[in-house]
């Protein structure tokens, strides 16, 4: 069968040959709005209306509006602005499907923070700036404040591609793995807890991932109430969202010690600004929201997005499927 694809995404050029060779026998409608970042909304565009398949960030009122569209691939992995009853039960009645990309981010933004936590734990951040400051030689304090992963506690709040990844790298360090999901069916490995037992976990974890997505229920969730829960010294991550983060709570436990350390990928807002208190809090590391970064992202959006369209195009099921 021959489709219509729209696609807002503007890949670099071997993902758009890419593209190209693999959509060979169907229409490909490129928006004249297409953008290069994953994390910018998509504008509204009238060509949507002629597809049966969108691959990018198409506008949410315009997924609404177009019942021709019969599967939406997300070139993200998170989807908060499509995360709305309205259109989950308008593509569940049209029968559309709705994918998005955590399989593309899942293995860089697990990368990422199993890079930090090494980091820290081997005062790497610590002997740079020395580096890049006065050069003296804290030979002491440096080896003597080194500390191993291999046997320590980690608590992950939320359990999806990415805590699933992270899980995976960890296990050579024999950690104790704890993940809170609202799905609490047992998993190799990895110890998972009800919500309404965070309190015992954050005090036995000596670092604490947050890989919750946005939505209602995610907002605030690392507050001052839970951060009292956790371990004197742990180190907190965030590769989630910001706004899942009192930030200012956070800011406080990493002034009085509570936190060793935090490392931030997300903040709010984005980009955060110079004068933020967070730059320059204590033990206090941010990345400007690259965790999910990779030099081959566009090449790995295009191959996700061409094998969901074999399974689409076969009636398979199809990966990173959200509805």
């Amino acid at each position: 069968m021959s489709l219509t694809i729209w696609c807002n995404t503007k890949f670099n050029a071997a993902a758009t040959r890419l593209l190209d060779a693999g959509l060979s026998g169907h229409r490909l409608v490129i928006s004249k709005l297409a953008n290069s970042s994953v994390l910018v909304a998509g504008s509204s565009d009238p060509k949507l209306a002629e597809a049966e398949v969108a691959f990018g960030q198409p506008a949410v009122e315009d997924c609404l509006r177009c019942p021709g569209l019969r599967w939406v691939e997300l070139s993200s992995a998170g989807y908060t602005r499509y995360d709305r009853d309205d259109l989950r039960e308008e593509f569940l009645r049209r029968g559309t499907v709705l994918t998005n990309a955590s399989e593309v981010f899942a293995d860089s933004c697990a990368q990422h923070v199993l890079a930090m936590m090494l980091a820290l734990g081997r005062q790497l951040p610590q002997s740079l700036q020395d580096q890049l400051t006065d050069r003296s030689w804290h030979y002491a304090e440096r080896r003597y404040d080194s500390r191993l992963l291999t046997g320590q506690t980690v608590l992950l709040l939320g359990f999806g591609a990415i805590g699933r990844r992270l899980a995976e790298l960890l296990t050579p360090f024999g950690v104790t793995l704890f993940a809170v999901r609202r799905q609490t069916r047992s998993e190799r490995a990895v110890r998972i807890i009800p919500e309404e037992n965070i309190s015992s976990a954050l005090a036995l974890a000596d670092h604490v991932v947050n890989i919750l997505p946005e939505n209602d229920a995610t907002l605030n969730y690392v507050n001052a109430r839970r951060l009292a829960c956790a371990k004197p010294g742990a180190r907190f991550y965030n590769v989630g969202r910001g706004t899942t983060v009192d930030q200012s709570a956070l800011l406080d436990a990493l002034q009085s010690g509570r936190l060793g350390a935090a490392y931030l990928d997300v903040t709010v807002p984005e980009p955060l600004p110079p004068e933020h208190p967070l730059w320059t809090a204590p033990n206090c590391f941010i990345t400007p929201h690259t965790g999910g970064g990779r030099h081959d992202q566009d090449e790995a959006l295009v191959r996700h997005f061409l094998a969901n369209l074999a399974a689409f195009e076969r009636g398979e099921p199809m990966t990173d499927r959200i509805v």
